[in-house]
């Protein structure tokens, strides 16, 4: 069952007198007790879909959905949601005041919740997030934790709550190789204990192939391939994404990408990603009979369906029977 879900989702920034269309069209959804990976490279889309599925941005057209209800933008519907939808951001560190102790750190939702059993809560949010015993966490301040430590506090504020869907941004881009395995083991447990569901935003295809159930792959504001991880990372269909996968230790030869970066406020007609697409450029694409349609025809939009899709003119070529 779908728990968190976004239908036709579109985002626009005002950027340098132009409109910077940063989410262009997406379905996606996270069912209940399942981890979905979203990636793509720096400036993709993927941290303002993120925060547009927290409640942080408010869509320019389509709706988030959360256990089937369409997300309402008041301020007393916004703060019901938030304890359901909660954000573990990437930087620990930034994010935990320097002068607050991990106590009231982890008990500050709550607090604004309103929440019975305070203390209790926080031991047992504590707890969860691997730091035990809590009490002895309670007095310290963030200066005193290890970088895992503070991401694990950050975690325990979130549980503290007791949401149904995590958020996670690049949860262990900020930490040493060491701790990396050990945050990941915790969010899976946390799946395995508690039910919870989480959307996990990276860049790294690694750490999605060693968490998530599915993968969602994003270029320039829209999801170009989906599906099951193990189908994804193992077989890519999408240009795009074999690149990304191509830079992996175990990848025979890294796929350089041509063409300028991705910029949201000037989309290329046709495939979105024609003007860097390595399959275009190699004489592929024409040989397929599909260059002219990546040049000048926008594939669909991908639904948020279960099964691998792909948002590739050439894919569906080379799919399609002889």
């Amino acid at each position: 069952m779908s728990l968190l879900e976004a239908r036709d989702l579109h985002v626009e920034f005002a950027s340098r007198g132009r409109r910077a269309r940063a989410v262009d069209g997406v379905d996606l959804t996270v069912g209940e007790g399942e981890i979905v990976a979203l990636v793509g490279e720096s400036g993709c889309g993927k941290t303002t879909l993120a925060r547009t599925l927290l409640g942080l941005e408010r869509p320019a057209s389509g709706t988030v959905r959360y256990g089937g209800a369409p997300l309402a933008y008041s301020t007393r519907a916004l703060k019901a949601y938030r304890r359901e939808v909660q954000l573990v951001p990437q930087d620990p560190t930034g994010s935990l005041n320097p002068r607050h102790t991990v106590y009231e750190a982890v008990a500050e939702g709550p607090r604004i919740h309103g929440l019975p059993g305070e203390r209790e809560r926080v031991a047992s949010a504590l707890s969860r997030a691997g730091l035990r015993p809590p009490e002895r966490f309670f007095p310290l301040y963030p200066h005193e934790l290890s970088g895992g430590q503070r991401q694990r506090v950050v975690i325990a504020g979130a549980l503290a709550l007791d949401p149904g869907v995590l958020v996670a941004d690049e949860p262990v881009a900020s930490l040493d190789a060491s701790v990396r395995g050990e945050i990941l083991a915790l969010l899976l447990r946390l799946r395995a204990e508690l039910g919870l569901s989480a959307l996990v935003v990276t860049h790294d295809l690694g750490l999605a192939w060693n968490i998530a159930d599915r993968v969602a792959v994003m270029y320039l504001g829209r999801i170009v391939e989906s599906g099951p991880v193990e189908q994804v990372l193992s077989a890519p269909s999408h240009p795009y994404t074999q690149a990304l996968l191509s830079v992996l230790p175990e990848s025979p030869a890294p796929v350089v990408l041509g063409g300028e970066p991705p910029d949201p406020t000037r989309i290329p007609g046709g495939c979105r990603f024609h003007p860097r697409c390595q399959v275009l450029a190699g004489g592929l694409a024409a040989g397929a009979g599909v260059d002219g349609r990546c040049r000048s025809q926008p594939p669909a939009i991908l639904p948020a369906a279960a099964g691998s899709r792909v948002a590739c003119h050439f894919a569906e070529a080379s799919r399609a029977p002889a």
